[in-house]
């Protein structure tokens, strides 16, 4: 089951960060066609978010047919998201793990890994934009 974390300080309104960790949780394989979400009371008792909350996220998510509300039953999800690369035992994953071991042992901090990923990935993604929605920085 997928417990969800809502950053009350971040600025992004509760129901995308729960849509947000859905879609994250289906590309990383953590859930799958199928499988159940939690109700809305079940995510209201953990993240002290209004049940309307949850249930305008599973709206958000059927609406991009990630998930089907069953009457009665709860909500399913209906489609993965998750890519053989993404899989728990994938070698680019496997491979990343191993980095982000190095990294801690250098003495990086979350917040420099994070800033460092998301130069790499500017310059390797020309045109994605970072979750914060700011422009990459880059050397160049």
């Amino acid at each position: 089951m997928v417990v969800f974390r809502i950053e009350r300080r971040g600025g992004l309104p509760a129901y995308l960060q729960i849509v947000q960790q859905v879609e994250q949780a289906l590309r990383m394989g953590a859930l799958a066609e199928g499988d159940k979400l939690p109700t809305a009371a079940q995510v209201a008792a953990t993240t002290k978010v209004n049940p309307n909350t949850t249930l305008k996220a599973y709206r958000e998510l059927e609406r991009s047919g990630l998930v089907e509300v069953r009457q009665g039953s709860g909500t399913f999800i209906t489609r993965s998201l998750a890519s053989p690369g993404t899989a728990p035992e994938s070698p680019l994953r496997r491979s990343l793990g191993e980095w982000m071991g190095q990294a801690r042992e250098q003495g990086m901090t979350a917040a420099e890994v994070t800033s460092l990923f998301d130069t790499v990935l500017g310059e390797s993604y020309p045109g994605h934009t970072p979750p914060s929605g700011l422009p990459f920085i880059t050397g160049s």
